[in-house]
């Protein structure tokens, strides 16, 4: 592809705990272009999750740099700003608030976003309707299904148009019948609203429905990169 299709770039990027004792990333090099479904692959602890952090600006690193296009990362005045505009999350526990309704957990996502109530308001059912549970818009997480739940989480992602998602282990809490409508309806939001999905799995099958899987071991990226075709 042409550097320009390039979405997001890391450079020696390196995160450190305990006064440089614990190392959770080493040095990571990462190119992944726009329209990309990749797959980070490897075991817990290896740091899929720290580099899905960093690039989601919800930590800072250590040492290197991460470019989001041509914009570097240490240059944003306002990473919850950056964050809300550039970038949806998918986590593995779903993280709704209990006492709120589905369709209230996809618009906690818009708070402090420009637009209108009505019009938030109007893209939530939308989605909603398009992941097939607007007949469970008005229930309470406590009366969802772990797939409906994921799915509630993909819409509050969704919701803010984000050119980037971030998903840290998407399906580890589901069942396989579950796991496998979710990645169907990754792929698919992925196409329809032209996504760019950056996906940390440890599970080789899910691995398989990304388009790339990037393999890291020890806070690094295994030279060894496998294509899917």
């Amino acid at each position: 592809m042409r550097p320009g299709d390039k979405l997001i770039s890391t450079s020696r990027l390196t995160l450190e705990f305990d006064a440089g004792q614990v190392r959770a990333l080493d040095g990571v090099d990462l190119d992944v272009q726009r329209g990309d479904f990749v797959a980070l692959m490897g075991p817990s602890g290896c740091g899929k999750s720290s580099l899905l952090s960093l690039i989601g600006t919800l930590e800072q690193p250590s040492g290197g740099e991460i470019h989001f296009e041509s914009q570097p990362y240490s240059l944003i005045a306002d990473r919850a700003a950056f964050r809300r505009k550039n970038i949806g999350f998918i986590f593995q526990s779903f993280f709704l608030l209990p006492t709120l309704s589905a369709i209230d957990n996809v618009l906690v996502a818009t708070i402090g976003a420009p637009g209108r109530a009505a019009a938030h308001a109007s893209r939530a059912a939308g989605l909603l309707r398009d992941l097939g549970i607007d007949h469970k818009a008005a229930k309470l997480p406590s009366q969802l299904s772990g797939g409906e739940r994921q799915r509630v989480a993909i819409a509050r992602a969704l919701i803010n148009s984000p050119r980037l998602i971030l998903a840290d282990e998407p399906t580890g809490s589901l069942d396989s019948e579950n796991a496998a409508q979710v990645l169907g309806l990754l792929k698919r939001m992925r196409g329809d609203f032209g996504l760019t999905v950056l996906m940390a799995t440890h599970d080789l099958a899910v691995s398989s429905s990304a388009d790339r899987v990037i393999h890291m071991r020890d806070g690094r990226i295994v030279p060894s990169e496998v294509s899917i075709s």
